[in-house]
């Protein structure tokens, strides 16, 4: 993705609304910014993890899209109620959605993706130039912040925003090793990249990650709620294709 500026007023202006698909300018944006298997939770209290669906459709499964203007979109399509598929030729967009109330306390996600056709290894440290075929967004607000949003999406660049907000982004791409955690360049110190698979194709792979620990490796402190979640995948910097997918996403 491109390099972009970090203001107040780009904040304001992103989180102005919720409803339906926006044209924010990208650079405001990037200031800013499933199963019934059984977790183990602190206490070792069995929980069912919750599903997040991506169907029957995008929107009727409560995700919401960025788009940029001047920008080709990626494309996101559900198949069927788990999976989603997405395609981006030279193209950068996001889709996301709050995470129900019920799985808030949620420290532990898991997921199947799958790169079928990706762009090359990038330095997503640096700004611009950060292409890179699949990253999921968890995004973490302090408790009395995810109670007053209910069951209700509120603006993405909102939830990142704030002073407290902090976001995990796992990412499959980039040309560091797996398990590199790589600060944000955009996020000042809101947010930080955990790679899991470096830039390059492959089959379905299934991922199980530990929120709260992670969430202490990159920022150093606890996590009290998980607010939201993003899907994002762009090569226009790059001006690459992206064929991926993404299954049986869960918090629990």
């Amino acid at each position: 993705m491109s390099g972009q500026p970090d203001s107040a007023s780009a904040l304001r202006s992103l989180g102005r609304t919720d409803a339906g698909r926006r044209h924010p300018n990208r650079r405001a944006f990037m200031a800013l910014a499933g199963g019934g298997a059984l977790c183990l939770l602190g206490g070792g209290r069995a929980e069912a993890a919750t599903p997040i669906p991506f169907g029957p459709s995008i929107g009727q499964a409560g995700w919401k899209d960025w788009t940029f203007r001047g920008i080709a979109e990626t494309h996101y399509s559900a198949a069927g109620t788990g999976e989603l598929r997405i395609e981006a030729r030279q193209s950068s967009s996001v889709i996301y959605r709050a995470i129900p109330v019920a799985a808030r306390r949620s420290m532990r996600a898991s997921w199947q993706w799958r790169v079928d056709e990706g762009v090359a290894a990038t330095d997503l440290g640096r700004r611009g130039g950060d292409d890179r075929s699949l990253a999921l967004y968890v995004v973490f607000v302090d408790a009395a912040t995810a109670d007053s949003y209910g069951e209700e999406t509120p603006s993405l660049s909102r939830m990142m925003g704030l002073s407290g907000g902090r976001t995990l982004i796992y990412v499959w791409g980039g040309s560091a090793p797996a398990g590199t955690l790589i600060p944000s360049p955009y996020l000042r110190g809101r947010g930080t990249s955990i790679i899991l698979r470096p830039a390059g194709a492959g089959g379905w792979a299934s991922e199980s990650v530990d929120l709260a620990a992670d969430h202490r490796r990159a920022f150093g402190t606890t996590p009290e709620r998980v607010a939201a979640v993003a899907v994002s995948s762009d090569s226009d910097d790059t001006g690459a294709v992206n064929i991926a997918a993404i299954r049986n996403l869960a918090f629990g």
